[in-house]
């Protein structure tokens, strides 16, 4: 137990200190955040509505689609987990401590988020907190088990990079956190089903602020 305790907590730490986490977890979210929360509700205020939620749900795609993937693929390329299974360490742990790690650090994002929209932009909040965790938590599981997959079917960082990218890209622009579901293009809402963001965007909406 000890020593899986050390482990989630190395984990987390990892995510402070490597910068490129670090930016991929805090820095790029959240000023994301305030550049495009800003820049959309000039352009259309109706996006006040939805900034917690797809400011959230773009938090998630970031550290889970991009940032989790290439940390474990690196160290698989490097021996590390060679050396985790001599010294007995289960092979779960190599993927579901960091993938719990990555959550923990995105759940402080998200906080960050629903306290500073409504003082920034007057975004409201939730209807119902617990719909609203219940969705983050299942959409941080669905993100976090993609990364994990991709991770798993890496053949080598770059084409972490690419699988990344290939789920990252659509799901921002299809997954309803800019446009409305509802006013994307038939052929295109057949691919925007297969994404995770486009169910936590339309759970959000459903249930945590209906």
């Amino acid at each position: 137990m000890r020593a899986l305790v050390h482990h989630a907590a190395y984990e987390f730490g990892s995510g402070l200190r490597n910068r490129a986490m670090l930016l991929l977890l805090y820095l790029f979210p959240l000023g994301f955040f305030l550049i495009a929360g800003g820049l959309m509700i000039g352009l259309n205020p109706g996006f006040r509505e939805v900034v917690i939620p797809a400011m959230v749900v773009f938090a998630l795609m970031a550290g889970c689609l991009l940032g989790l993937p290439d940390p474990i693929v690196a160290a698989r390329e490097a021996g590390i987990f060679r050396s985790f299974k001599i010294h007995g360490v289960p092979a779960t742990n190599i993927l579901l401590l960091p993938g719990a790690a990555i959550v923990a650090h995105l759940t402080l994002v998200a906080a960050i988020i629903t306290v500073v929209a409504p003082l920034l932009f007057d975004a409201p909040l939730p209807s119902s907190f617990g719909a609203y965790v219940g969705v983050f938590l299942a959409a941080a599981a669905a993100h976090a088990g993609l990364g994990l997959l991709i991770a798993v079917v890496s053949a080598s960082t770059r084409a972490t990079v690419l699988w990344s990218q290939l789920v990252f890209l659509p799901s921002v622009m299809l997954g309803g956190l800019m446009v409305p579901s509802g006013m994307i293009p038939d052929t295109f809402a057949v691919f925007a089903r297969l994404l995770p963001a486009t169910h936590a965007m339309n759970a959000m909406r459903g249930l945590a602020y209906a």
